[in-house]
Parts: structure tokens; C-alpha cells; sequence
């Protein structure tokens, strides 16, 4: 089955998964998925990942956190959709409910985070905003 919104579909699974207290989402992997994964497990939002390629499909494994019973994540929103794509130079990134949050910039160096990119003075893709 193809997906027409991959990153979209990672989100609600999230989403869904924190909504019913799960310990754990699986996922189809990829290594956008991945390097997404890794952005949250750094700057901590989720406990810890894990791919699963013992199959021929390959699996990433989120291990979602919580704070006194309360999901970490408390909003997680797609930006840049592929019907609307939303890109940003350096200066124009937003800043995510006043630093607390942050939002995944997709740019030629890389996949980032929004304080990266300032740093690097790079734009890119707006891909999701955290908080």
C-alpha cells in the first residue's frame, strides 16, 4: 500500500498511539522517518527508536514518552503538506510557542531543527512543528 503523505501518516500514528497511552508505535520505515525519529529522541520528545528489518518491509519502533501520565508531545502538526509546500529562509523560521517547542526543517544540509538552521543560516522546508 502507498502512502500519499508519509510524514502525515508517522504523526497520526503518534498522535493516535499518545491518545491511548501506548508505551510503543510501529511504523513503515524509512530514513526521513528515521532522521525524524532521531531529531525527537535528541531533543526529547520520544524515549528511544528502533528499526526492525527483520522482515522485508522494514519497521521503525517508537518508544513514547510521558510526564506524570500526560503525554510528552503535547502538539505535533504537519506543516508543509504535499499538496502545499511551506518553505523559509533562515531569518523567516518560526519560532515554536516562544522556544518551547520546535519545528523540522527538511535543508540541503540536512534534516534540522528550527534552532539549527539559525544557527547555520540555512532555510528549508517547514516539515512539522513539535511542542
Amino acid at each position: 500500500m502507498s502512502l500519499s503523505d508519509p510524514i502525515g501518516d508517522m504523526i497520526a500514528r503518534v498522535k493516535n498511539a499518545q491518545a491511548r497511552n501506548h508505551k510503543k508505535v510501529e511504523l513503515p520505515s524509512s530514513n526521513f522517518k528515521t532522521k525524524l525519529a532521531d531529531i525527537l529522541k535528541n531533543e526529547g520528545f520520544i524515549k528511544d527508536f528502533k528499526i526492525n528489518a527483520e522482515d522485508k518491509k522494514p519497521t521503525l519502533s517508537l518508544e513514547l514518552k510521558y510526564h506524570s501520565g500526560n503525554p510528552v508531545i503535547s502538539a505535533f502538526e504537519r506543516v508543509s503538506k504535499p499538496g502545499r509546500r511551506i518553505f523559509s529562509s533562515a531569518s523567516g523560521l518560526p519560532k515554536i510557542n516562544n522556544g518551547l517547542g520546535i519545528a523540522i526543517i527538511s535543508t540541503p544540509k540536512g534534516i534540522m531543527t528550527d534552532i539549527e538552521a539559525r544557527k547555520q543560516k540555512v532555510g528549508g522546508e517547514i516539515i512539522c512543528k513539535v511542542f
